[in-house]
């Protein structure tokens, strides 16, 4: 895993336009859950044949205020509160270009943006996939492989992110960490391979806000289920898993407020009890982000307690409506 905070390539990334950094402004708040948007950002301000501008092409100074505030609005999601971005190598590669611009306005003790902290994650191509593994760690096969094979680029994900004990604990938001998203299961096999949407977990933070804002204080947000390999869903087929689940495509989690960290949801609607009310409390804070921001529109279900678990909600960002339970 690649860090932000490296300094590399500065040559090449040594300089940002007042032209490219509006450039970039008419691209901000991508919708997270297409890589388009960011992608095209990218080839504005960083092109992949562009060689290092000269001196005399750059206006820095005069740019660094408008690049501190497009690149925060462009990398830091609609919550403001990603802290990671997912990125095939030859994107990471031009991303670290435009960060290692911003971090350059620090010794000039200019302002800097909150994106240049930003962790850089590289994923690996879904070719790296081999008869349904990515190394030890086991996937299986998608529903929907073989139109990929057929030259359907959007049947399956675009790739996967290396997890590892070294890099699980990685915040790639303020309340969550890139081992919370991670199968329940093949517990002492690493690297894992995992695939997770920034648009998901940009939804979350919004969601968290969201609860806030109504009066209802989270400091911890359990991830139930994250991804869920295509191995692993096809396990619980029949006991109310689907044969297509978002949670295989890395933009679907399972999830609950637990300040007390007892493993159970709490109770947010104050009555003194926890059941099927206090998941009412999170599918309301969720109708009302999907409300303000429709690219992050997608599933919502609501899930009563069971003995083995308590009441919880599902929240996915599928790029339409669809509501259950």
């Amino acid at each position: 895993m690649q860090s932000a905070s490296r300094t590399t390539l500065g040559a090449v990334g040594a300089v940002l336009t007042i032209a490219a950094a509006v450039a970039l402004a008419s691209t901000s708040r991508p919708a997270l859950a297409a890589p388009g948007p960011l992608r095209t950002a990218l080839d504005r301000i960083a092109p992949a044949t562009s060689a290092a501008p000269s001196a005399a092409d750059v206006a820095i100074a005069a740019a660094r205020a408008e690049m501190a505030a497009v690149l925060d609005d462009s990398l830091l999601g609609l919550s403001g509160k990603l802290r990671a971005r997912f990125l095939l190598a030859a994107d990471a590669d031009r991303l670290h270009r435009v960060l290692d611009v911003a971090r350059d306005a620090r010794a000039d003790g200019e302002i800097v943006p909150r994106a240049s902290e930003l962790s850089i994650v590289p994923m690996l191509p879904f070719s790296a996939k081999v008869r349904g593994r990515v190394g030890p760690y086991v996937l299986g096969t998608w529903p929907h492989e073989r139109a990929w094979r057929r030259g359907d680029v959007d049947a399956v994900p675009a790739g996967f992110l290396q997890v590892t004990e070294a890099n699980r604990a990685l915040q790639v938001s303020t309340h969550f960490r890139l081992g919370d998203f991670v199968t329940k299961n093949q517990f002492g096999v690493w690297p894992k391979a995992m695939v997770l949407r920034e648009s998901l977990v940009d939804k979350l933070e919004l969601v968290i806000a969201e609860l806030q804002a109504m009066g209802v204080p989270v400091t911890h947000m359990h991830v139930m289920s994250g991804f869920r390999t295509p191995a692993y869903n096809a396990q619980g087929l029949g006991s109310g898993r689907a044969e297509d689940s978002r949670h295989q495509y890395g933009d679907a989690a399972d999830v609950f407020v637990d300040n007390d960290r007892d493993g159970r949801m709490d109770d947010l609607n104050g009555d003194g009890r926890v059941n099927i009310a206090d998941a009412d409390v999170m599918v309301r804070a969720a109708e009302r982000v999907e409300a303000r921001n429709p690219s992050l529109v997608g599933g919502v279900g609501r899930y009563p307690a069971t003995s083995s678990h308590g009441p919880f909600v599902h929240i996915d960002t599928r790029g339409r409506r669809a509501r259950w339970g």
